[in-house]
C-alpha cells in the first residue's frame, strides 16, 4: 500500500496540473470575445482591428504546435511544458498592462506561442503517464475541462468585464500560472521522445506554411477569396507545406514522420479531428452570434444558454472515455459525431426568431452530448495508434489538425453567412445563420463517415513497430 499510494498521488498531480494548464489556454482563446466592445471603447480602435487580438493568438498557436512537440521530445516534455506555461503567464501580464492595440496584439501573439507549447505537451505528458487501458477515461476528464472552459469563456469574460475591468480577464491567469509552473517543475514526470536532431529546416517550412494558410483563411472573409493577397497567401502556404512534406520524406530525423500516416487510425483520426473541431468551433461561434445579435441576449445570458452545448463534456466525456476503453473508440466516435450532426440539423432547420430558445437549447444539448462523446475519444485513438516515444509528435499533429479545422470551418461559415445574411437586423442575422449552420452540420456528418473507416477496436501503441506499420499486417 505504501508503494502505490505515492504513485497514485503523483498521477493525481499529473492530471491536475496538465488539466489546469489546458483549461487556462482554452479559456483564453474565447474569453476575449465578450470583452471586445469594452476594449474597443477603452483603446479607441475599430472592432475589425480589435479582432486581431483573436487572430494573432490563433495564428501563433497554429504555427507553434508541431515545433513545440518536437522541442519537448528532444529537451524533455516537462521542461518545455513548464517553460511554455511560464511564457503564457508572462504574456498574460503583458496583455493586462498593454497600453495600446499594437502592444496587446504583440502580447496575444506571445501568449498564443505559450499556448502552442502547453496544449500538445499537456496531452502527451498525461497520456504517457497512464496505461493504455485507462487512457479513454483519463482523456475524457481532460477533454471535459476543455468543454467547460469554452462554456465558461463568454460568461467569465462578460462578468469580469462588466463587474471589474477587461484587464482582469488576463490578470486571472497570473496566480494560477505561477503556482502551476512551480508545482509542475517539482511534480510532473520527465519524459523524452526519440533522441533525434532538431529539424530546423522543417521548423521553418511548416511554421511559414501554417502562418500563410491561417492568415489567408482568417483574412478571406474581410477582403474576399479572390483578393490577390488571399490567393497569394494560399499559394505560398500550399507550396511551403508541399516542400515541408518532401523535406520530411528525405531527412534522416523528420519532425513529422510521414510513415505515421500509414497507420489507419492515426490518419483517419486526424481527418476526423479536422472535421469535428471545425464543426464545433464554427457552430459555437454562429450560435453565439445568433443569440447575442439576433435575439439580443446579454453576453452572460447567451453564455448560460450555451451551457448545454459546451458544458456537457464535463459530465459525459469521462463516461464516454471509460466506455471506449471497453468497447473500442470507433462506435463512440460514430455515435457522437452523428448526435452532433443531428443537433446542428435541428437548429439549422428550426432556428428562426419565432422558435423558442428552449427548443434550440434542447437541440444544442443533443449536439453537446455528441461532442462529449467524440471530443476525448478521437485524440485517444490517435495517440494510442503510435509508439510511446512518438506520442509528442502525434499530439502536435493532432492539435494542428484541430486548429486548421477550426480556422477552415470558421472561414467557410463566415463566407456562407455573408452570402445569405448580414448584421444589419435580427432577421438578416438569422438569414445568414441558418445556411451557415447547415455547413457545420455537413462537416460533422463527414466526420461521422470518416470515423467508420477506423479499425473496430483500435490499434494499441504496443502493436505498432518503429516503422509505423501494425505488426499484425
Amino acid at each position: 500500500m505504501s508503494d502505490t499510494s505515492p504513485a497514485r498521488r503523483r498521477l493525481g498531480w499529473v492530471m491536475a496540473l496538465t488539466s489546469t494548464a489546458y483549461f487556462m489556454v482554452v479559456l483564453d482563446s474565447v474569453v476575449v470575445i465578450t470583452a471586445l466592445p469594452r476594449m474597443q471603447r477603452d483603446l479607441h480602435v475599430s472592432l475589425s482591428s480589435l479582432q486581431w487580438t483573436l487572430n494573432a493568438y490563433g495564428i501563433a498557436f497554429a504555427a507553434g504546435i508541431i515545433t513545440a512537440a518536437a522541442l519537448g521530445d528532444r529537451f524533455g516534455r516537462r521542461k518545455v511544458f513548464t517553460t511554455g506555461l511560464a511564457l503564457f503567464t508572462a504574456a498574460s501580464v503583458a496583455c493586462a498592462l498593454a497600453p495600446s492595440l499594437s502592444a496587446l496584439i504583440v502580447a496575444r501573439t506571445v501568449q498564443g506561442l505559450g499556448g502552442a507549447v502547453v496544449l500538445p505537451l499537456s496531452l502527451t505528458i498525461l497520456t504517457a503517464s497512464f496505461p493504455v487501458e485507462r487512457r479513454g477515461m483519463i482523456v475524457g476528464i481532460y477533454g471535459g475541462l476543455a468543454g467547460l472552459a469554452v462554456a465558461l469563456g463568454p460568461i467569465v469574460g462578460g462578468a469580469v468585464t462588466q463587474g471589474i475591468d477587461w484587464h482582469w480577464i488576463f490578470w486571472i491567469n497570473v496566480p494560477i500560472g505561477v503556482v502551476a509552473v512551480l508545482l509542475g517543475v517539482r511534480l510532473l514526470p520527465e519524459s523524452y521522445g526519440a533522441p533525434e536532431r532538431l529539424d530546423l529546416v522543417g521548423v521553418g517550412l511548416v511554421t511559414a506554411g501554417v502562418v500563410a494558410l491561417v492568415w489567408a483563411l482568417t483574412r478571406a472573409t474581410n477582403v474576399g477569396w479572390g483578393n490577390a493577397e488571399i490567393v497569394g497567401a494560399l499559394a505560398a502556404g500550399t507550396v511551403l507545406l508541399v516542400a515541408f512534406a518532401i523535406w520530411e520524406a528525405s531527412v534522416r530525423d523528420p519532425m513529422v514522420p510521414l510513415r505515421l500516416f500509414a497507420v489507419r487510425d492515426f490518419a483517419i483520426g486526424n481527418a476526423t479531428t479536422f472535421l469535428m473541431s471545425g464543426a464545433i468551433f464554427a457552430g459555437g461561434l454562429l450560435v453565439t452570434e445568433e443569440f447575442q445579435l439576433a435575439r439580443h441576449y446579454s453576453p452572460v445570458g447567451a453564455g448560460l444558454r450555451l451551457l448545454p452545448f459546451f458544458a456537457t463534456p464535463m459530465f459525459v466525456s469521462p463516461l464516454a472515455g471509460a466506455l471506449s476503453d471497453r468497447i473500442g473508440r470507433r462506435p463512440i466516435i460514430i455515435v457522437g459525431m452523428s448526435l452532433l450532426t443531428g443537433g446542428f440539423v435541428w437548429v439549422a432547420w428550426r432556428g428562426s426568431l419565432h422558435t423558442s430558445w428552449i427548443e434550440l437549447v434542447s437541440a444544442l444539448l443533443i449536439a453537446g452530448v455528441g461532442i462529449s462523446m467524440a471530443l476525448p475519444t478521437v485524440p485517444t485513438a490517435v495517440l494510442s495508434a503510435v509508439a510511446p516515444q512518438e506520442m509528442g509528435k502525434a499530439s502536435g499533429i493532432n492539435y494542428m489538425a484541430q486548429r486548421f479545422g477550426a480556422v477552415f470551418a470558421v472561414a467557410i461559415g463566415s463566407t456562407v453567412f455573408s452570402t445569405y445574411g448580414s448584421f444589419v437586423s435580427p432577421a438578416a442575422v438569422t438569414a445568414g445563420f441558418k445556411p451557415a449552420l447547415w455547413a457545420c452540420a455537413v462537416l460533422a456528418g463527414l466526420g461521422a463517415l470518416s470515423a467508420i473507416a477506423m479499425s473496430p477496436r483500435g490499434q494499441p501503441a504496443a502493436e505498432v513497430d518503429p516503422a509505423g506499420v501494425p505488426i499484425a499486417a
